[in-house]
């Protein structure tokens, strides 16, 4: 044995290598089987830029040493990597506008709930504006309030988030990795839906008359 696969995993039938595949010279290969033959044939090149012309010196070399009129097919996967581009784009905008509508119903949610917020402390508000509290300390309340909210359901989406990947690895011998950056990413986001979509509950809240806010019931 002069050594083993780079690849150890499962690749869904999608590769040449698999759990139980040797590589041996063809000439040790004859002493296996009676049939000379190579069906198919990979080759592998240094560069994407060298595919095409590889492709053709390939089939060139099969033609001129084999009989006059034999053919032979030389595929590569440029075209299968392009289709595999044009899905992978595709599905990418699928999801941004998914997740673009979910956040704004997202935030369409917390907006009503800091109004709901607002009117049911209307009161309070009022007392700790009668108190000296100024419009800009109630505007800062009530977005703080908010982007708290928003926080925290992103919190909890990116641990269910973490915690899926890591329990695959509990049943399966499967790794899937985990950005840092996606994570700081997500809590960006949600710190501003809730800045973006608290900014009216909160000016509401801030714009309060005192004395008419001591008269709400």
């Amino acid at each position: 044995m002069i050594g083993t696969f780079h690849e150890r995993v499962e690749t869904f039938g999608q590769s040449e290598v698999e759990r139980d595949t040797i590589v041996i010279p063809i000439t040790v290969l004859r002493y296996f089987t009676p049939v000379e033959r190579i069906d198919p044939m990979y080759v592998q090149v240094r560069s994407p830029e060298t595919v095409e012309r590889t492709a053709a010196r390939v089939q060139e070399l099969l033609e001129s040493r084999h009989r006059p009129g034999a053919r032979f097919h030389v595929d590569t996967l440029t075209a299968i990597l392009n289709a595999a581009k044009n899905i992978s784009l595709i599905l990418s905008l699928v999801l941004v506008l998914v997740s673009a509508i979910t956040l704004v119903i997202s935030g369409i949610g917390i907006m009503n709930i800091m109004l709901v917020t607002v009117t049911e402390r209307t009161r309070e508000i009022g007392v700790r504006l009668a108190v000296g509290a100024s419009a800009k300390m109630i505007l800062l309340q009530f977005l703080a309030e908010a982007m708290m909210i928003s926080l925290s359901g992103g919190a909890l989406g990116i641990a269910v988030g973490v915690a899926i990947p890591l329990s695959v690895g509990l049943f399966a011998d499967i790794r899937i990795p985990i950005s840092p950056v996606a994570i700081v990413v997500a809590f960006g986001v949600s710190c501003l839906v809730g800045l973006v979509f608290g900014i009216l509950p909160a000016n509401r809240a801030a714009r309060l008359n005192p004395t008419e806010a001591l008269r709400y019931e």
